[in-house]
């Protein structure tokens, strides 16, 4: 039974198929090259070989001529083709059709391979969730899972769905979908991916994403978007091989008309060939964006890798990209000898319990953190770009900044010297009246200042950040990390201002960002990165590229991967021109005839699609730097609320 359904799938399976087809014809080849079955049949067994290999591509070749007149590499191959099959040179027509199918599989391996992280993917997608319902535990198919379900996922097994632990605690490896290389401990209230392995401890999930929602299914999407897109460099290469196809007849006929050898013109018709420069970029684009992907860098289309490569300025926005983006309580400073430190905190997040403000969610998780007492608010109110108002112990507490609690004059410069030293600065007051400061910052990434000196040394010293902060903690955090452009206060079209600036500079931009209000920014530039793919959708629909984590140091990865592509490219162009041209004076002369023009030029496509695999294992080879020394890495989040 095995067997019968291992050949269901060989027979109908178009790879397996052609590799079939192509061993066929291979055997033929060889035998009509060894002189074997002469007295059996009555023809040249290489013939088999040529209608074998050799139909599919007159039959693509005619098709692309008639329908839209296109002179590409297939057409010339098979007036190769026709001419020695015409001369009697059987073995050199078939040597041609079976080395052109053995180049078609090759690259079909090497586009394979590069896209072995997705089929991963999509096979780690589980087909059964097993939910928590009031009767117990019940086993259903994935497609049956709707938002709210509650999921259990124990130790060992795949999550079904993307979703936020509700309950258990574990360590859980997520390098399919962000790349890292360690378990990341994961506990109630934290989110979770889809395909993902549960290593410890069983968990329940509240599933939040479900279905083509899933983080799972957006990643493959965007890596399948990169299958359909041409970068203009192929293009480029589509052009050449139209302008060989007639280059090719003439050069032939030009040196029948001189020596009158029909078999020098076959021999040239051969050797003339474009197939090495066709397989030169797409193979090149694959294999690049394939090795991306299992790193966790989705490029969307073969001309953002391109792209990456010529950037020489880089604009960073700030929360999520060269910060953490999550902010911490660091000071807390009484005003009032009546409060101190720990019940200043306690009621700042006992009136910041309700918010969702990021700023608010870090005052209650210092307090959670210190074990201190969190009262239920009463009257809660949000003041938007203000702070909040709650009853607490039926006092007035409110927690903001000073649109919505009046300071004295001398107050406002004690919060001037905080914000000076790049912390956001949250007041809290009782009645009315003021009793303590609370202050609070981000943390930059640790490896933002090792990315901007790589970026430095790799010869891209224009590098800007753009940010909705004030100057000062602007000013700050580039002073930290070692950029050079600051563009603080800037609101979405200000940050499409400084980067239409810069294009009309002539400057290749990329832009890198993680929020809503990134997303015009990231549409205009050359080159747009969405930082940690599995957050802001309409950042990441924008972007060219997408990283599946946070990690800042994946960008002079990207841009050392694309110079390695194009490099990879070039020499793909220029080794397959050097040896057919060699070919080509060789066949003139008539030192070659079609068999050794056939090798000479099918060398080539080999030699092709062997140096765009080594594309799939390259690694970047950067040494960190050893004296990068640690600083305050803090400064302020916005504070409108």
């Amino acid at each position: 039974m095995d067997r019968i359904i291992d050949f269901n799938r060989f027979k109908n399976d178009a790879e397996y198929r052609t590799i079939l087809l192509t061993a066929i014809s291979g055997l033929f080849l060889i035998i009509s090259w060894l002189g074997l079955l002469k007295d059996i049949l009555p023809f040249d067994p290489a013939l088999i070989s040529i209608v074998i290999s050799g139909t599919p591509i007159l039959l693509e070749a005619a098709e692309g001529l008639i329908t839209k007149f296109d002179l590409k590499a297939n057409v010339l191959v098979s007036i190769a083709l026709i001419a020695s099959v015409a001369i009697g040179e059987y073995f050199a027509a078939g040597e041609i059709a079976v080395i052109m199918m053995i180049g078609e599989i090759l690259e079909d391996r090497t586009v394979r391979k590069s896209q072995e992280s997705v089929k991963k993917l999509i096979q780690l997608t589980p087909q059964i969730a097993r939910i928590r319902t009031s009767t117990g535990e019940k086993e259903i198919s994935i497609e049956h899972v709707s938002v709210g379900d509650i999921i259990l996922v124990r130790p060992g097994e795949s999550i079904p769905v993307d979703g936020v632990i509700i309950n258990g605690h574990t360590s859980i490896n997520q390098s399919i979908i962000t790349g890292e290389s360690m378990p990341v401990d994961k506990t109630v209230g934290e989110e979770v991916f889809v395909g993902t392995l549960n290593h410890l401890g069983a968990i329940e999930i509240n599933a939040t994403k479900v279905g083509e929602d899933t983080s799972l299914a957006k990643l493959i999407r965007l890596v399948k978007e990169s299958e359909d897109k041409k970068a203009p460099v192929v293009r480029i290469t589509d052009r050449v091989a139209t302008v060989i196809v007639p280059l090719a007849v003439l050069a032939s006929i030009v040196t029948y008309l001189l020596t009158k050898d029909i078999t020098r013109l076959v021999t040239i018709l051969v050797v003339f060939c474009p197939c090495a420069l066709v397989l030169a970029t797409p193979t090149a684009i694959m294999a690049g964006i394939g090795n991306a992907s299992r790193n966790g860098i989705l490029i969307k289309s073969g001309e953002a890798l391109e792209n990456a490569g010529r950037i020489d300025t880089i604009a960073f926005d700030k929360t999520g990209t060269v910060t953490s983006g999550n902010p911490e309580v660091i000071d807390i400073i009484p005003l009032n000898n009546k409060y101190d430190e720990k019940t200043i905190l306690s009621l700042a997040s006992s009136a910041e319990k309700f918010s969702e403000h990021p700023l608010g969610k870090a005052i209650y998780k210092a307090a959670e953190e210190k074990s201190l007492n969190i009262f239920e608010p009463k009257k809660f109110k949000m003041e938007l770009g203000k702070g909040v108002t709650a009853l607490i112990n039926d006092k007035n507490v409110i927690v903001g900044n000073q649109k919505l609690i009046e300071a004295t004059e001398e107050q406002t410069l004690f919060i001037n010297s905080y914000e000076n030293q790049g912390k956001t600065v949250l007041m809290v007051a009782v009645e009315n009246s003021l009793i303590g400061l609370i202050t609070i910052s981000d943390k930059i990434k640790n490896k933002s200042m090792e990315t901007i000196q790589q970026l430095k040394e790799m010869g891209v010293n224009n590098i800007l950040l753009l940010t909705g902060d004030n100057e000062n903690a602007a000013h700050s955090i580039a002073e930290q990390v070692g950029i050079n452009k600051v563009y603080a206060e800037q609101l979405p079209e200000g940050k499409v201002h400084v980067i239409e600036n810069q294009l009309e500079d002539n400057k290749k931009v990329c832009m890198i960002g993680d929020g809503i209000n990134d997303a015009p920014a990231l549409a205009i530039s050359d080159v747009g990165v969405a930082m940690g793919a599995l957050g802001a959708d309409i950042a990441i629909e924008t972007a060219d590229i997408a990283l599946m984590t946070d990690d800042i140091i994946k960008i002079p990865e990207l841009i050392d991967l694309s110079k390695k592509v194009m490099g990879t490219i070039n020499i793909n162009i220029a080794a397959p021109i050097l040896i057919n041209f060699i070919a080509i004076i060789l066949a003139a002369f008539g030192i070659i005839g079609p068999v050794a023009g056939a090798l000479i030029h099918n060398l080539g496509s080999v030699l092709v699609v062997a140096n765009s695999s080594r594309l799939i294992k390259y690694r970047m080879n950067y040494k960190s730097p050893e004296k990068i020394t640690t600083v305050n890495m803090r400064f302020p989040l916005k504070t409108k609320r």
